[in-house]
């Protein structure tokens, strides 16, 4: 029995020194490589250098961005868990608790700094270098920070930087940066980040057991990003800021020979340098919960009914299709009646005989209602989507909504019921299911400005290609070029006319509540829009102006249009300087002038 036990004794004692021997073997052979780098990194701490980020332009070379110097203080993490924390966020003017979580992120590497304030200024560098080997292991870093020197103007186009959030940190188009590194969160500065934020170079520095330098080991530059060159005229941008005053709406310019986009503006803004230096929780909040929406791209994302300057594509339709004679005439006494349901003309009184161009020069709803009956729901809806009406254009800054344009399918399929006249007559003048947003009725512009050719929305200068044709007879192009001139000429867009060149437009007022309603305020006014090209004979530039709660598309939109025009065909070469931005539009009060 005894022999039995120490027999067992022994064979337990081999196997426990065969595991030992396996073991040492394992981690002298097989993981050697790996412990000795855990040595060296412990003795070692690799800084990562930020590459400068590109420089943003306009399409005549003004900067629209600036690179600056930025402050920021880190701390090596082997010496995170010795910290005082309370005396190190008195230091740095932080919340213990916001401290606590930037030491403890779990995304952090544990041979990276930890980033635990950016944007120093030089006050809080001095305080701190005079304190700095009370806490072993911290140090201030000279970054290159961004600067937004124009504020909110164009800001929804040129967007923000912000630090990579937790949730995108396993994202491999950032496997090479940094935890705290600043990317391209909003407009172009995203749409275009992986070529404007370069590559980041690397320092390896040897430290002592307190982090204090000893000697640099070696060295990589960082790669400076690419600039990019926008489409973009600042001069117009400018200018628009100023003429909506505090109104909300959106402006967007293009041209119409290349889908480069001259002119992008969303109101209400916000100011992208609040983001560059680090936005606080409350700021954030501030601006997500604000009713006027200031980071709502309107350009892309707001879709409303677009009132008459829809009327455009239905007297298209109604020309290519042949169901009417352009001379025909047709009678308005203020509605129509169907149905047991009388269908208004904006102009109570009527407009007497209309034939086509009359009727798109006054916006004579009736006469449209006509050729809405003669075309058909299917036929207008074949040429508005040809057009683009009720699909994204792809331009690509935000997530775009696409409108709609409905037909007899989308009603029977949508709200289970056929499609009748009266919902033709409405949707024959842009009311009703109809919606679209501004970008949509600008290359609708663009397209009746070059004779039906569609290009794919660009900010990029010189970057441009077709994308479709909408096939038009050359009578109807030189008819509705015609009837749009003399909308500004003499009718319901003569608040557009510019002494620099001719103009061609239409307005579009759409109905918040029934004139009837006898509601009041800004939140019961009429939307207003407004879309125009020039000059008419060879237009360079086509756009849509729209206004929420604004009133009548003549009276308040159509300035605003008149506004970027002149600045567009005004003197090329203009200085990006604020201090001689154009003056503010005298807006009137809305006239009897229909749309």
């Amino acid at each position: 029995m005894n022999l039995r036990v120490v027999q067992v004794s022994a064979l337990l004692i081999g196997l426990v020194f065969s595991v030992l021997l396996f073991r040492m073997f394992q981690l002298q052979v097989f993981d050697s490589d790996r412990y000795k780098r855990l040595a060296e990194e412990n003795r070692f701490r690799i800084v990562k250098i930020p590459a400068p980020r590109g420089i943003i332009y306009d399409r005549n070379g003004i900067p629209l961005v600036e690179n600056i110097p930025n402050f920021s203080i880190s701390i090596v993490p082997e010496n995170v868990n010795s910290l005082d924390v309370d005396a190190l966020a008195e230091l740095l003017g932080m919340q213990a608790q916001e401290l606590q979580e930037k030491l403890l992120r779990k995304d952090r590497s544990p041979f990276v700094p930890v980033k635990l304030k950016q944007g120093l200024e030089f006050g809080e560098v001095a305080r701190i270098e005079a304190r700095k080997s009370d806490f072993p292991g911290l140090f201030i870093e000279t970054e290159i920070g961004r600067e937004y020197p124009l504020g909110k103007v164009a800001a929804h186009l040129i967007g923000y930087l912000g630090r990579i959030p937790q949730g995108q940190a396993n994202n491999p188009d950032f496997k090479n940066l940094p935890p705290d590194a600043m990317i391209g969160q909003w407009g172009v500065e995203k749409l275009y980040d992986a070529d404007l934020r370069g590559t980041a170079g690397e320092r390896v520095i040897e430290v002592n057991a307190l982090g204090r330098e000893l000697r640099l080991i070696r060295q990589r530059a960082p790669i400076v990003g690419k600039d990019v060159h926008l489409s973009i005229d600042i001069g117009i941008q400018m200018a628009i800021e100023h003429s909506f005053g505090e109104k909300a709406g959106a402006l967007i310019a293009m041209n119409p020979e290349s889908g480069e986009v001259l002119a992008l503006e969303s109101f209400p803004s916000f100011d992208p340098n609040v983001f560059a230096r680090g936005i606080s929780g409350s700021e954030w909040k501030s601006l997500m919960e604000s009713k006027k929406k200031p980071m709502l791209n309107r350009v892309l994302q707001s879709q409303y009914p677009p009132g008459s300057t829809f009327k455009i594509v239905t007297a298209i339709a109604a020309l290519e299709e042949g169901v009417v004679d352009p001379a025909m005439r047709v009678t308005c006494t203020g509605g129509l009646s169907h149905g047991g349901r009388t269908f208004g003309c904006w102009k109570k009184g009527g407009h007497g005989a209309m034939d086509m161009h009359s009727a798109l020069v006054h916006s004579c709803d009736v006469y449209f209602y006509e050729i809405g009956k003669r075309l058909g729901i299917d036929k207008i809806h074949k040429y508005a989507v040809a057009f683009g009406i009720g699909k994204e254009t792809g331009l690509g800054l935000v997530k775009e909504r696409p409108g709609l344009m409905p037909n007899t399918e989308w009603k029977r399929e949508k709200r289970k019921s056929p499609w009748y006249l009266g919902d033709t007559f409405i949707s024959s003048i842009g009311q009703g299911a109809v919606t679209t947003t501004p970008i949509q009725m600008a290359q609708v512009m663009a397209a009746v400005a070059n004779e039906g050719k569609i290009y794919q929305p660009t900010l990029i200068k010189g970057d441009y290609s077709p994308i479709a044709t909408v096939e038009l007879k050359p009578d109807t192009v030189r008819r509705i070029r015609a009837a749009l001139h003399d909308v500004v000429a003499g009718g319901t867009g003569k608040n557009a006319m510019s002494s620099l060149v001719p103009v061609g437009g239409k307005t579009g007022t759409v109905q918040v509540v029934g004139k009837s309603s006898g509601l009041t305020g800004e939140k019961y006014m009429d939307h207003a829009w407004f879309v125009a090209f020039a000059p008419t004979d060879r237009p360079e530039i086509a756009l849509a102006v729209f206004v929420e709660h604004g009133g009548g598309g003549g009276a308040v939109a159509a300035p605003i249009a008149k506004a970027a025009i002149d600045a567009y065909f005004g003197p090329r070469k203009r200085s990006a300087d604020p201090g001689i931005l154009h003056k503010p539009v005298q807006q009137k009060q809305q006239e009897s002038t229909g749309d």
